[in-house]
């Protein structure tokens, strides 16, 4: 019985995250966004003033599409993530810092206690990153590109989300979301601490 509830409650979870994940799109729909054809790594939509694709894990394209947006990127991108170990991604981040663009990243306080960490390897390459510990958990997945672009969803930064994990991946091109998103960005950005190394705490 006990690995019948199990089953149950992980289909449950899942369920749950797909009925967020349609309701964002619905949502979107009827705000002005219209859906166009079905690209191969995911749905996508435009029309009105925005327009989104969406991609599944695993092996659904969620790694390249975040990679492909962060190569596109011209001026800024704001990162809030609370694991980060995809290599792919790393790299087109530290990428774009090293194209000049205004790069800022914000993580979870897990990254400053791990042997070598993401919040580590981000120092390094010159990379701005803040320490948001005000939370139990600061469990946001979210990238803000060039002050129009969203990336959000379920699916962390990191191999197994990719790989392994069911997880959701969103990208919505609308100015007044980013705007919105970047404002939170700059709340946790308050509270959080610029990362030295792993003396600071």
């Amino acid at each position: 019985m006990g690995k019948l509830v199990g089953g149950n409650l992980a289909r449950g979870g899942r369920m749950v995250r797909h009925i967020a994940v349609a309701a964002l799109a619905v949502a979107l729909l009827a705000s002005g966004c219209s859906r166009t054809a079905e690209r191969p790594a995911g749905r996508s939509s435009s029309g009105g003033t925005c327009s989104w694709s969406v991609y599944f894990s695993p092996h659904g394209g969620c790694t390249k599409a975040v990679v492909n947006a962060l190569d596109a990127a011209k001026h800024s991108v704001l990162v809030q993530a609370y694991s980060f170990t995809s290599a792919p991604i790393a790299k087109a981040l530290v990428n774009a810092h090293r194209r000049r663009l205004d790069v800022r990243v914000i993580l979870d306080r897990s990254q400053v206690t791990q042997k070598y960490s993401s919040a580590d390897f981000l120092l390094h390459m010159g990379v701005p990153t803040w320490i948001d510990s005000a939370h139990a958990i600061a469990h946001n997945k979210v990238m803000v590109i060039d002050d129009a672009t969203v990336i959000t969803g379920s699916f962390n930064f990191t191999k197994a989300a990719e790989e392994k994990n069911a997880e959701n991946l969103l990208i919505i091109r609308d100015k007044e979301l980013a705007r919105r998103y970047t404002a939170n960005w700059w709340a946790h950005e308050r509270h959080s601490e610029r990362y030295r190394g792993k003396g600071m705490f």
